[in-house]
């Protein structure tokens, strides 16, 4: 199994960005897959959540209707579309697969971070004027 992260970088307050994760090694389709950040001097947070066949996801309260999810499965391939983004955004972003297989977890349950069993090693987002 391998994720694979990018389109971190630079931005600026209100900007924009688009993350993407590359994945292979298992059947991508199969598997909800979460985004989760980390800011500099703190602990790995869950951001958003999609089950595998795209029907539902879910946000954190603090990028919810700015920050949106989406999956291309016949790619193998998870996105982070980041808009209106704000200083605490800044952070490293990763990518990572739910342990249990076609599993439609509820809302509570996806800031479990031991509920994922392959992440990336992430990709860095700095938001700065």
């Amino acid at each position: 199994v391998q994720l694979v992260e990018s389109g971190g970088g630079l931005a600026q307050p209100g900007g924009s960005l688009r993350l993407s994760c590359s994945a292979s090694g298992f059947a991508f389709s199969e598997y909800g897959m979460i985004w989760a950040r980390q800011a500099p001097g703190t602990g790995r947070e869950w951001v958003s959540a999609i089950y595998s066949d795209s029907s539902k996801s879910f946000y954190q309260d603090s990028v919810k209707g700015r920050f949106t999810i989406s999956r291309d499965n016949s790619k193998n391939t998870l996105y982070l579309e980041m808009n209106s983004l704000k200083p605490e955004d800044t952070g490293v972003y990763y990518c990572a697969r739910d342990r249990h297989h076609q599993y439609y977890r509820d809302k509570d349950s996806w800031a479990n971070l031991n509920e994922y069993d392959f992440w990336g090693q992430g990709t860095e987002v700095a938001v700065a004027s």
